[in-house]
């Protein structure tokens, strides 16, 4: 029992230096909310960039065969092998190395470290999203465009307003899956010397000189986020499934 007792002690007494001492919960807190905007707003460029890329590979791959010789052909077929560049570029190089690469190099002038991190996990994500987005798009049954063009919309009314929506109907657990994955990508941020949630508990180690807790904070938090957003992508999965029914 006394060693339980001390055991105890000491575990009180670390975590009042790791955590009480100088309002240190504090450096965590902030940290998690640099983390969340940065995954917010990586999210939203993720999903535009993904969506413009997707709509140009599927439009590509869908009237390649049919479309004419000529200027309209040969434009749309130099943005579809950009656009493959850009996948395979983003797809095939680290996430950690594409960030440092934009921080010290691209935006070499630029102070703000959290727009860099914004965009370099949100043209990373881009490229990912794009390519569950195509796959959504691609899995539409071609009578749908042809539905909509009898309807007397364009190609693009179409896409929108009938293709899309119901791509992102099955695609849509995948996007969520794929902003998990961002969320726990964004703790190589302190790459950059942004302070979120991971680099907080670090700075809580480099004063207190005691690693496990402060890490297993951090640990625990991006955690049960990652649950709670992991339960909400459960129950949509579960409501989709039903509204087809």
């Amino acid at each position: 029992m006394e060693s339980i007792k001390l055991w105890f002690e000491d575990f009180a007494a670390d975590f009042r230096q790791n955590f009480i001492d100088e309002d240190r919960w504090k450096m965590l807190l902030e940290g998690l909310g640099v983390t969340l905007t940065i995954t917010f707003f990586a999210v939203l460029v993720g999903i535009v960039l993904g969506v413009i890329v997707a709509a140009v590979r599927s439009t590509w791959d869908k009237n390649r065969t049919a479309m004419r010789p000529g200027i309209g052909k040969v434009v749309l077929g130099f943005f579809n092998w950009l656009c493959k560049v850009y996948l395979t570029v983003f797809r095939g190089t680290p996430v950690v190395v594409q960030l440092i690469i934009m921080y010290y190099v691209i935006f070499a002038s630029s102070n703000n470290g959290t727009l860099v991190a914004i965009l370099a996990f949100g043209i990373n994500s881009g490229a990912y999203v794009a390519e569950i987005v195509r796959s959504g798009i691609m899995s539409i049954d071609p009578g749908q465009m042809e539905a909509g063009r009898s309807l007397g919309f364009n190609y693009t009314q179409t896409m929108l307003y009938i293709v899309l929506p119901q791509a992102f109907k099955n695609v849509l657990p995948a996007l969520a899956n794929e902003f998990i994955v961002l969320l726990k990508e964004t703790s190589v941020a302190g790459y950059i010397a942004i302070e979120d949630l991971t680099k907080a508990g670090d700075m809580i180690r480099s004063r207190t000189f005691s690693a496990f807790l402060p890490l297993l904070a951090v640990a625990l938090i991006y955690l049960l986020l990652v649950v709670v957003l992991s339960w909400l992508v459960g129950k949509l999965e579960r409501r989709l499934r039903s509204s087809e029914h």
